[in-house]
């Protein structure tokens, strides 16, 4: 593999961690915080992380009319990653969770499709088959057993998680865009990923995740999962300047096996033999991505 390969390859891994662990935080705590509220949380966690990274790089004049077409096509960008987030959010209310969480983990599948058509991404067969077995390996882990018999579903629910994975596609399409106009540098692509997860997370929150007591213990267990979801947001920011995002969004996106662990270590779930041979297809595929170089 060439040595350039890791420029995009660590932070895209990099990602995968954060999200994972995130991901498994908020799995241990989401019974005590509200997804709304995880909402406001994660804007809060996002403004520390990107602000700091902003500031203690060199960047671009964020504003400046050469840079114009780069600020609105980035902020477009994470203003639809925010929306794809709250049709998310607004699918668990009305769905299972177990099939909303599945169809969730195909947003990569949309990406490559639309990276192919509007960027000119062209992957090699064995990338193919490398991307192909990790998003079919997350489909995998990321099924649970149904809780259907617990609550009542409607059928809102289809459209909702629908629109959010395509979405989360156009919305990693159009981010790689941006880093292909004038302008274009990471620093700023942190700002306007704040900016724009505001403009939609944040305004969400607001609405929904103010009522009720805002405890220090809430804040306190809400602080970890959301700053390692920031973390793993800016580790793609950086891994997309360079990276195709056809490869970025699957094997960053293949954050389940990291939640499956720490499940598994830390609270003791068991991990099922289909669960197994899914982890062992998704190491396979995440060689065969990246290419021989």
């Amino acid at each position: 593999m060439d040595s350039s390969v890791w420029v995009w390859l660590t932070p895209t891994l990099m990602a995968l961690v954060f999200w994972g662990l995130g991901q498994g935080f908020v799995k241990k705590y989401i019974s005590e915080v509200p997804p709304a509220r995880f909402c406001l949380y994660f804007v809060v966690a996002k403004g520390i992380v990107n602000l700091w990274y902003f500031g203690t790089n060199e960047h671009l004049p964020p504003f400046a009319p050469e840079g114009m077409g780069f600020f609105l096509v980035a902020l477009l960008a994470y203003v639809m990653d925010g929306i794809g987030w709250i049709l998310y959010f607004q699918s668990i209310v009305y769905g299972p969770i177990s099939i909303v969480g599945t169809l969730s983990a195909t947003y990569p599948a949309v990406t490559i499709v639309l990276a192919r058509i509007f960027l000119a991404e062209m992957l090699t067969p064995p990338q193919y088959v490398g991307v192909s077995l990790v998003i079919l390996s997350c489909l995998g882990l990321a099924y649970g057993p149904s809780d259907s018999e617990s609550k009542k579903t409607h059928g809102r629910w289809i459209p909702l998680a629908v629109s959010a994975v395509l979405v989360w596609g156009v919305a990693w399409t159009i981010m790689k865009y941006a880093y292909s106009l004038p302008s274009a540098d990471e620093a700023n692509m942190a700002l306007f990923n704040t900016m724009g997860s505001f403009l939609t997370l944040g305004i969400y929150g607001l609405l929904y995740g103010r009522k009720g007591v805002h405890s220090f213990r809430e804040w306190s267990v809400s602080f970890l999962p959301m700053g390692l979801m920031a973390a793993g947001d800016l580790s793609v920011i950086i891994a997309a300047k360079t990276g195709p995002v056809s490869i970025v969004a699957p094997l960053s996106g293949a954050y389940p096996v990291v939640t499956l662990g720490f499940a598994w270590m830390v609270l003791k779930e068991r991990i099922t033999t289909f669960q197994w041979w899914c982890i062992a297809f998704l190491l396979v595929g995440m060689f065969l991505s990246p290419g021989a170089g």
